[in-house]
C-alpha cells in the first residue's frame, strides 16, 4: 500500500528519485502500522537496532496464545508437561537450523542466554595450547576479545589483525600474512564479526574459507549481521557462529545460539559440567560422562518458555523476507549518510565526522559519528544523547563494547590506552576521556544510530533534523552534561 501522502516526510519525493526501489518494501510500512504502531503513537524515533531490535505486537500475541493453550514444565523429564516443552524446544532448534540453511547432520544449534554466552562456550572449551594461536580482528565485540583470556591462560599466542582508516575495513595484506602463517600442528582459532557493531562495515565472508584452508577454526560473530542479512551456512561454513535473537527480532531477550559444525564441536573440551549436560555423574567415583552434541553444552535449565518464541520470531522474519529488510535498511542508511555529510556550519566547516565507510559499499545500517562545533571542537556525545532523549529519539553513545574499532577510529595509541589502564580498577570511560583529553586533546566514544526492520524515512528525517539543529552550536551553547550515561549517575557541580 502506498504511503499516505499526509504522513509523508517532506523529503519523500526527493528520496524516491534516488531510491525508487523503496516502494517495493511497502509491506514493511504495513507492518509498522499494524505491529509497531506504538512507535508513532508515542512519537518515538527508535535508532538503536544494533543494540536490540524491536518486537512485533503479533509475535508477543502468538507467544501468549501458545503459552495459554498448554501446560509446559522443565524439559529435563518425561512427564507430560516436560514432554510438551521438549517438543517445542526441539521444534525451535530445527527452525533455527532451517533459517540459517544448516544441515542438521553438519551443524548443531545450542541455545544460550545470548551471543556472549555462545562465544564464552567456545572460548572456555577451545583446546588452546602452548604453540597454539588465537587470531582476532581489531574490530571485534568485547565478548570476542574476552576469549584471549582463555587463550593466554593456556599459553597460546594472541594476534590482532589491524584496520585501515578512515573506512575501518580489515587490512587484508596484514590479515592474509597472519592467516598464511597458519597454526602448524596446534589448534588455532580465528574470530571476526560478519558486520561491525561499531562502524557497520560488513567484513568479507570469503575469509571463512580462506582461513579454513590455512588450518584455522573460524568463529563468526553474526550478532550485528543476522538482523538484516541472510547467513546461509550451506555456502559459508564457519566452525562456530554466535547470534542473539533479540537483536534479530526483539523478543525473547534471554535466548541466543551457538551454531557449531559437528566436527568442530567435537574438538571442544568443557572445563566443567552442569545439570542437564551429563549422561552420568558420580560423587564417589568423581567421574562424569558428558551428553553428546547440544545437550552437553546447554547448562542447567534453559529459558524453556522463551525458546518457543524464537520459532515465532523466525517465522516473522521469514514472512517479511530478510532481503526486503536488507534493501530498505540499505536505502535508508544511504540517505542518512548523505544527509549527515551534507551538514555544514555557516563558516563552511563540516558538522559531522563519520567513523567508517561514507558510502554503502560493503556496509550495513549502523552509522557511528561525532559532532563538531564551528571551530572544530568535539561536542560531548553524552550531551547529544541527553538532548536526543528529550526529543524521544533513542540513540546509543559510548564505545559500544568494541574498543579496537574505537581506538582505530580516534587514532588512539597503545601509550594512550596504557595511560588509562594505569588507573587500575577505578578507571571508567568518563575518567578515561579526561586522561586522553590531556594527551593532545584526543577523545573516545561516539554517537551511534542504527536502522532495522521497522525503520522508515520519517525516522531518518526526524534524526537528520535533530542533528541539523546543532548548526553553529558550540560546547557552551548546547549546555553541560547533567546525566552521565556511561556511569549512570547524575553529574553535580564540580563532578
Amino acid at each position: 500500500m502506498p504511503v499516505d501522502p499526509a504522513r509523508r516526510p517532506r523529503a519523500y519525493d526527493a528520496f524516491l528519485e534516488t531510491h525508487p526501489d523503496y516502494l517495493s518494501t511497502g509491506e514493511l510500512d504495513e507492518r509498522r502500522r499494524s505491529d509497531f504502531h506504538r512507535l508513532d503513537a508515542a512519537g518515538h524515533v527508535y535508532l538503536d537496532y544494533t543494540g536490540g531490535s524491536l518486537y512485533a505486537d503479533s509475535q508477543v500475541r502468538a507467544h501468549l496464545a501458545l503459552l495459554s493453550q498448554g501446560v509446559f514444565g522443565n524439559p529435563h523429564s518425561a512427564n507430560p508437561a516436560s514432554a510438551a516443552t521438549t517438543v517445542l524446544v526441539e521444534r525451535a532448534r530445527r527452525a533455527v537450523l532451517d533459517y540459517f540453511n544448516a544441515d542438521p547432520h553438519d551443524y548443531v544449534a545450542i541455545f544460550t542466554p545470548n551471543a556472549s554466552g555462545a562465544l564464552k562456550l567456545v572460548g572456555e572449551a577451545y583446546p588452546f595450547t602452548p604453540g597454539g594461536r588465537l587470531l582476532l580482528t581489531v574490530d571485534n565485540h568485547n565478548s570476542v576479545n574476552g576469549i584471549r583470556e582463555f587463550a593466554q591462560a593456556r599459553g597460546a599466542r594472541v594476534d590482532y589483525a589491524p584496520l585501515t582508516v578512515p573506512d575501518l575495513r580489515l587490512d587484508r595484506a596484514v590479515l592474509d600474512e597472519l592467516l598464511v602463517r597458519g597454526t602448524g600442528d596446534a589448534p588455532g582459532l580465528f574470530g571476526f564479526p560478519a558486520q561491525s557493531n561499531f562502524s557497520g562495515v560488513r567484513h568479507p565472508l570469503e575469509l571463512v574459507e580462506r582461513a579454513a584452508t590455512q588450518g584455522w577454526d573460524v568463529l563468526l560473530d553474526a550478532a550485528a549481521f543476522a538482523p538484516t542479512s541472510r547467513l546461509d551456512l550451506s555456502e559459508v561454513r564457519p566452525a562456530f557462529v554466535a547470534v542473539s535473537f533479540y537483536k534479530m527480532f526483539g523478543y525473547p531477550t534471554g535466548v541466543g545460539c551457538l551454531l557449531a559444525r559437528a566436527d568442530a564441536l567435537s574438538k571442544l573440551r568443557r572445563p566443567w559440567y552442569a545439570g542437564g549436560t551429563v549422561n552420568f555423574a558420580t560423587v564417589q567415583g568423581q567421574v562424569h560422562v558428558l551428553a553428546p552434541r547440544e545437550a552437553g553444552f546447554e547448562d542447567g535449565t534453559m529459558d524453556y518458555l522463551g525458546v518457543p518464541a524464537v520459532e515465532i520470531g523466525l517465522r516473522y522474519l521469514e514472512a517479511l523476507d530478510v532481503e526486503t529488510i536488507h534493501r530498505r535498511v540499505d536505502m535508508l542508511t544511504d540517505w542518512m549518510l548523505a544527509g549527515l555529510l551534507a551538514l555544514r556550519h555557516a563558516n563552511g566547516r563540516h558538522m559531522v565526522r563519520i567513523y567508517g565507510p561514507a558510502t554503502m559499499a560493503s556496509r550495513g545500517g549502523t552509522v557511528t559519528f561525532n559532532l563538531y562545533d564551528p571551530d572544530g571542537h568535539l561536542l560531548d556525545y553524552r550531551r547529544i544523547e541527553e538532548l536526543a532523549s528529550a526529543e524521544r529519539i533513542s540513540l546509543r553513545t559510548g564505545c559500544f563494547c568494541n574498543p579496537g574499532a574505537g581506538e582505530a577510529a580516534e587514532g588512539l595509541t597503545e601509550e594512550d590506552m596504557r595511560a588509562g589502564a594505569d588507573a587500575g580498577a577505578d578507571m571508567t570511560l568518563p575518567r578515561f576521556l579526561q586522561v586522553i583529553q590531556h594527551r593532545g586533546g584526543k577523545s573516545a566514544g561516539a554517537i551511534r544510530a542504527s536502522l532495522g526492520l521497522a525503520s522508515n524515512l520519517a525516522d531518518v528525517e526526524a534524526f537528520l533534523a535533530f542533528i541539523g539543529g546543532f548548526r553553529d552550536q558550540t560546547r557552551l551553547t548546547i549546555g553541560a552534561v547533567t546525566f552521565d550515561v556511561d556511569s549512570c549517575r547524575v553529574i553535580r557541580d564540580g563532578a
